[in-house]
């Protein structure tokens, strides 16, 4: 199979970068009838056209559901071109968002990638206006939060797998309630109105064999960032979190995947911004806003199997736990969740799935996932 090197990463920024900018871990989005604007891509790619005039425009509707959200529709429009030969795709994009919760967003990204891959630029813009349940000791309680955010990101690949780089983030966000008759009660309360920069360091060890759908090989990413409190009441913060995710494929057309992650917060860290199960780590099976807390660890399997050229089916299961400090880790109990999903190959040329997830967890509370692409 061919290495596409980190080509997905502007289909993610298209389909996720309304929701991803404010809320942690967000489920990626889905499409139903992707094909039309999937086939251009792929001709483009096929023909290896090289230059900014010789791209494709990809336009799609992605039908959204997950258990923070709801479902919706996100509308993506987006101009893919390759600036050199042995570069990914470039890409300039804009999307918009609406669920059935009264979310809605927009954004835009525009990613380029040069010089054989050796240097690669990825920046955002995203409003939103998010609507979700809160979880505290009161019971969940729901809450509007609107946000602005800009990301800029610039990575240098040292090796062909092994890139490292510096990325920022603005973000500009407020927090109501939801309904009327309560007060967002403590310690979220001093949360409500904050504007933040979030310098970062970023790395990424990849050595799969493909990123959008790989069978084999590895790959370990960390991010570690500061963030300055511009406004708000509380003080400035530190995050960091490591994925490592590796894959085999020990039968014809079956493949396992694993995935192990942590993610540290500092004590002044905001609720919105804090380490949860299904943030960082792609977890399914709860809402993201359901484990905040200051630490937490995961690890996940998924079986994959390809049944025909176009339809595949996985069977996935997860545990996790979340706390105040790694110690305290099990006060609270482990979070496990368990799963099936079908998949059907959007793309003729390239592996890209519609993935719809069915997810039970130990509550006994079902949750339903439709995204494009693998959770990881």
């Amino acid at each position: 199979m061919t290495k596409l090197k980190k080509m997905a990463p502007f289909s993610t920024s298209l389909c996720a970068l309304t929701f991803l900018s404010v809320l942690p871990g967000t489920a990626m989005a889905g499409s139903v009838t992707i094909e039309p604007g999937v086939e251009p891509f792929d001709t483009a790619q096929e023909e290896e056209a090289v230059g900014f005039r010789n791209g494709s425009l990809v336009a799609v509707p992605i039908p959204t559901s997950d258990p923070t959200l709801g479902s919706g529709l996100t509308v993506v429009a987006g101009y893919l071109f390759t600036l050199d030969a042995g570069s990914k795709p470039s890409g300039i994009g804009v999307a918009a968002l609406r669920t059935s919760n009264g979310s809605e967003a927009y954004g835009l990204a525009a990613n380029f990638a040069f010089n054989n891959n050796r240097w690669q630029i990825e920046t955002l813009f995203a409003d939103a206006n998010i609507n979700y349940d809160l979880f505290t000791t009161l019971g969940e309680l729901p809450v509007r939060q609107d946000g602005r955010i800009i990301r800029a990101e610039l990575s240098y690949g040292i090796t062909p797998d092994f890139s490292i780089g510096f990325a920022t983030r603005y973000l500009d966000t407020s927090i109501s309630p939801g309904g009327s008759g309560f007060q967002i009660p403590p310690p979220f309360d001093q949360f409500l109105n904050m504007k933040i920069i979030s310098p970062a360091l970023v790395a990424d060890w990849d050595r799969r064999d493909d990123t959008i759908y790989p069978t084999k090989g590895f790959n370990l990413k960390a991010q570690v960032s500061h963030s300055y409190t511009l406004e708000g009441l509380t003080g400035d913060y530190s995050k960091g979190f490591v994925n490592y995710s590796h894959y085999f494929n020990p039968i014809t057309n079956g493949v396992i995947a694993a995935r192990a992650s942590t993610c540290v917060a500092s004590d002044d860290t905001p609720f919105f911004d804090q380490c949860s199960l299904g943030a960082t780590d792609a977890f399914r099976g709860f809402p993201v806003t359901q484990f905040l807390n200051l630490r937490s660890v995961s690890l996940q399997v998924e079986y994959r199997h390809r049944l025909t050229n176009r339809f595949g089916a996985v069977a996935f299961a997860g545990a996790g736990q979340s706390g105040d400090s790694f110690s305290n880790l099990s006060t609270g109990g482990t979070h496990s969740a368990a799963g099936l999903g079908a998949r059907y190959r959007v793309s003729k040329k390239f592996p890209v799935d519609l993935s719809v997830d069915w997810a039970r967890n130990n509550d006994s509370e079902d949750q339903l996932y439709i995204y494009v692409g693998q959770r990881f």
